[in-house]
């Protein structure tokens, strides 16, 4: 049997910490952050986890 390919565009936005949980990177951090004040902008900048009705479809791109 041919071995799965994980998806290439996942593995580049999803990272698995050591306990097992999926971490994502938030939106709205890329352009037009003049008009969004600093704690805003503060708090796209940490990662957050995948939402429990997304993780069966990220788990299965990313083959685990």
């Amino acid at each position: 049997m041919p071995k799965m390919k994980t998806n290439s565009s996942a593995k580049k936005r999803f990272k698995v910490t050591g306990s097992g949980k999926i971490m994502r990177r938030k939106a709205f951090h890329s352009h037009i952050l003049t008009k969004k004040d600093k704690d805003r902008k503060k708090g796209l900048t940490q990662d957050a986890e995948v939402f429990k009705g997304d993780l069966p479809r990220v788990k299965r791109m990313l083959c685990m």
